[in-house]
């Protein structure tokens, strides 16, 4: 499977018509910021509730079908190292895929409010050895149906190639050029942009991406047609080197499917955990409210969960498409997911009391929690005990282990299904990609979890932050 997106041959100028920012978006209202858990829409909780049963009782009935192998294993590693094991590669895996499955089969994506008057958006880019990509960028964002004024605040950081030079090349009557001329990292370059933000929305892209066509105004419409105290809304992140190799070709699925749907049941329930910098719109009151963008590996997860704590929604727009370039190398994938569970350990840091709030979305929060262990643990015993089953040993790949592959594949049905709707409704195409599926749904666990769990203790443990690949 792959995306073909139609890049314009000629570029297309906006139209720079000022419209007045939509009240009570440069500031929220006291009354706004004041919230700290909104109404809830009870259909929602009901949901939420029936998805949450779900999972409950299927971890409840595959703990129970175990037995036998629970008591097996127990006489080669003892009661406790076993109920680590089985919670670690059936129990807990198997119920958040369960309540994904209800998740999903219940949602019914909000609609956007008809006739919406969209507002002027400040665009940062913070850009770092992109010579290759940035004028893309660019010609994406000249591409955009936005019926507003458009703010684009390009920050080089630092490069080392002729980023700056490409940048100063083109003349757009939106662009602005800042040029650091010492590499600070990428949460210092959006900071530096952001104190030139001048309207109420600020949208943060990487130098290396390219908008779809309605992209930000299905980014920038779902922010405004969300609950009033929505602070950022993530937009939908594809992979577009997809056809570079197979390193590429497998994290089309990652994308594609697993990425999103996770995303999507957050937002269905008030609060997605990641809006990612790649491609996210913010309020920017709320932005400078919570001190911009924080020095760390995981700037944007710190970030989303700095804006949950003081009580505001984040949301999800999956028909705001853009693609991006994921890492083509082995090496560069791994570091990649190295500085992701690194920024998780972080989030964790700032924000452990969002542990304790009283919302829907704190599920997720919990769930983030035992992705260390989970990770560990299926790094530890389900590799080697799939090794081991190979040769007829199945005490750490026992048969119950089986359960959480039907279940696997129903969940990637479901986003397969959920997806490729949207797609269609955006004019995107689907080429088949079926040896990035098999390697995915075989394999890219087996090189993904080791790679979070060496992030995790290089975090717990304070070894040097390098930033790597995006």
């Amino acid at each position: 499977m792959t995306f073909d997106f139609n890049s314009p041959r000629s570029l297309q100028q906006p139209d720079f018509t000022e419209h007045p920012d939509l009240v009570g978006l440069t500031s929220l209202s006291d009354a706004t910021a004041a919230v700290v858990t909104p109404p809830l829409d009870y259909s929602i909780r009901t949901k939420f509730l029936v998805s949450l049963a779900v999972a409950l009782l299927w971890s409840a009935v595959s703990y129970s079908a175990a037995d036998a192998w629970i008591v097996e294993l127990s006489k080669l590693v003892g009661a406790v190292a076993t109920n680590l094991i089985i919670f670690g590669i059936v129990v807990v895996p198997g119920m958040i895929s369960m309540f994904l499955v209800s998740s999903l089969l219940m949602d019914r994506r909000p609609r956007r409010k008809p006739n919406i008057a969209l507002p002027g958006v400040t665009i940062l880019i913070a850009a770092y050895n992109e010579e290759d990509s940035i004028l893309g960028t660019l010609e994406s964002i000249a591409s955009q149906h936005y019926p507003a004024a458009l703010d684009v605040i390009a920050i080089n950081d630092g490069s080392r190639d002729s980023t700056v030079a490409k940048l100063r090349s083109v003349i757009y009557p939106w662009l602005r050029v800042i040029d650091l001329k010492k590499n600070g990292g990428k949460a210092n370059a959006l900071n530096e942009g952001l104190k030139l933000a001048r309207h109420g929305l600020t949208v943060t892209l990487d130098g290396d991406s390219y908008l779809h066509k309605d992209a930000l105004k299905n980014l920038v419409g779902r922010l405004l047609s969300d609950p009033p105290n929505t602070a950022a809304v993530a937009g939908a992140v594809l992979v577009r080197n997809s056809r570079t190799n197979l390193v590429t070709r497998i994290q089309e699925w990652d994308y594609f499917h697993g990425i999103a749907a996770v995303k999507r049941v957050q937002s269905m329930y008030h609060g997605a955990l990641v809006a990612q910098g790649a491609f996210s719109v913010y309020r920017t009151s709320v932005l400078r409210e919570v001190g911009g963008w924080p020095e760390s590996v995981g700037e944007d997860i710190v970030l989303t969960w700095a804006i949950h704590e003081r009580g505001y929604r984040v949301g999800y727009a999956e028909d705001a498409c853009l693609f991006t370039n994921a890492p083509d190398t082995l090496h560069q994938f791994i570091r990649q997911r190295e500085r992701w569970s690194r920024g998780l350990i972080e989030a964790f840091k700032y924000h452990w009391p969002l542990l304790f709030r009283r919302r829907m979305s704190t599920v997720f929060v919990w769930y983030n929690l035992t992705l260390p262990y989970v990770d560990l643990v299926f790094a530890l015993t389900f590799i080697p005990g799939i090794i081991l089953a190979l040769f007829g040993y199945f005490l750490l790949a026992g048969p119950m282990t089986l359960l959480v592959l039907p279940l696997a594949m129903l969940v990637n049905y479901l986003m397969y299904s959920v997806q490729s709707k949207m797609f269609v409704e955006q004019g995107l195409q689907m080429r088949g990609n079926l040896s990035g599926f098999i390697l995915y749904a075989l394999l890219y666990g087996a090189v993904l979890q080791p790679a979070c769990v060496v992030g995790y203790f290089k975090e717990l443990f304070n070894v040097r932050k390098t930033w790597g690949t995006k």
